[in-house]
């Protein structure tokens, strides 16, 4: 988790170079903020991780499903970003671009399939950081 958290801010530096080249500005710095604030993220977990208390395949299953929830929150940006779509899905940032019918249902598709596998991820992180019962 540390060596990704850490390639998403090498991530986000470069991407912040190519921000005023994509057809849509507005969701290149949406996804430089993304991509640093993931690198944020994975950085914090990587550092928590020892901490948790999970058998072996419930923490497999915790980080799969946060590194699928981050990235297939972040390609979907990323290429709206390139291809100058995404308002049928993040209209605030897109500010009106709309993409032809497959590369709106492919963002779509995409960026909604995240949200499940984050709550799973962060139901057996919360899960992981249960304290043992205290006896008196």
């Amino acid at each position: 988790m540390l060596q990704i958290g850490v390639a998403l801010f090498v991530f986000a530096a470069i991407e912040g170079f190519a921000i005023p080249a994509v057809p849509m500005p507005r969701l290149g710095l949406s996804v430089h903020t993304l991509s640093a604030l993931q690198g944020v993220m994975l950085l914090g977990l990587g550092l928590l991780w020892p901490r948790l208390r999970l058998g072996d395949a419930a923490a497999r299953v915790a980080f799969w499903t946060y590194l699928y929830s981050s990235f297939a929150t972040l390609i979907p940006y990323t290429l709206a970003a390139i291809w100058g779509a995404g308002s049928a899905t993040i209209p605030l940032a897109a500010d009106g671009a709309l993409g032809n019918v497959a590369q709106e249902t492919t963002i779509q598709l995409v960026l909604y399939s995240a949200a499940p596998t984050f709550f799973v991820s962060m139901a057996l992180v919360l899960w992981g950081l249960r304290t043992s019962a205290r006896v008196t």
